[in-house]
């Protein structure tokens, strides 16, 4: 019973998901290819900055799309799911363990978000050229890194889902996710802040991080980046943590 209710609200979330494909791409894609445009294209061409800077930064930018649509693609529907509607009450009514109710909304984000990223890619490639770098040599490292990414950050917003309210959004997008972007490795190497010992090993606790490494050693594996084995590591630990915190927060809010 748990199987068959598990598939049909993965299919009813993936008929949604695919009906709001354009707003969740304009949501998640757009701000990622406008940064690809001016930095791996307008600046360039001024020759205010070198053309192989996309190589770093569109990884980088890829991971970012990445992490930010399979978040916001569970946390904000949870946010509204758990407001005054209650909508969530048709999911906790249906013959099937919480627990599964919560996984099977991570799946979608996880996969909501690899679908933002995986036409981000070709768009960023388009606009920026060559001079990108990007290499389709690991396709098999680059769908497990972004598919464990957005398995961690959908996890991520699980956790968030449940623990704040509508109005506490932009306090979280100023507190958290401003700072998580800027010091996540998105526009620049980690290997970089070898010439700032302290920023280097404080930003580590930070999953964009791992997330912008895991797609710079998928795509440009000749740029210098994190070894795999603490990139795999530590985004293990992140899904493990995060959905932990998520699924108990998930189960508290489900019985008040």
């Amino acid at each position: 019973m748990n199987g068959k209710v598990f598939g049909a609200l993965l299919l009813r979330d993936a008929i949604v998901a695919r009906r709001e494909i354009v707003a969740l791409l304009v949501r998640t894609a757009f701000q990622p290819v406008l940064l690809v445009v001016v930095f791996g294209y307008v600046l360039p061409s001024m020759g205010m900055i070198p053309r192989g800077y996309a190589t770093t930064m569109v990884p980088g930018v890829a991971a970012l799309c990445l992490s930010m649509a399979s978040l916001m693609s569970v946390a904000m529907p949870l946010v509204v799911d758990f407001g005054f509607t209650k909508e969530i009450e048709d999911r906790l009514l249906a013959p099937i363990a919480t627990d599964l109710i919560a996984v099977e909304k991570v799946i979608v984000g996880a996969l909501q978000g690899f679908v933002s990223a995986a036409i981000v890619l070709p768009l960023s490639y388009l606009v920026s050229g060559r001079a990108a770098g990007l290499s389709l040599s690991h396709p098999l490292l680059l769908i497990v890194v972004m598919l464990l990414t957005g398995a961690a950050f959908s996890s991520f917003g699980l956790w968030l889902g449940t623990v704040m309210q509508a109005q506490q959004m932009q306090v979280i997008i100023s507190v958290i996710f401003v700072p998580m972007i800027m010091f996540g490795c998105v526009y620049y190497p980690w290997s970089g802040l070898e010439h700032l010992p302290v920023l280097k090993y404080a930003v580590l606790i930070n999953p964009v991080v791992y997330a912008s490494e895991g797609l710079r050693a998928s795509l440009t594996p000749a740029v210098p980046h994190m070894p795999l084995v603490a990139i795999f590591g530590a985004l293990l630990v992140s899904l493990a943590v995060l959905l932990s915190l998520g699924l108990r927060s998930f189960r508290k809010k489900a019985i008040t």
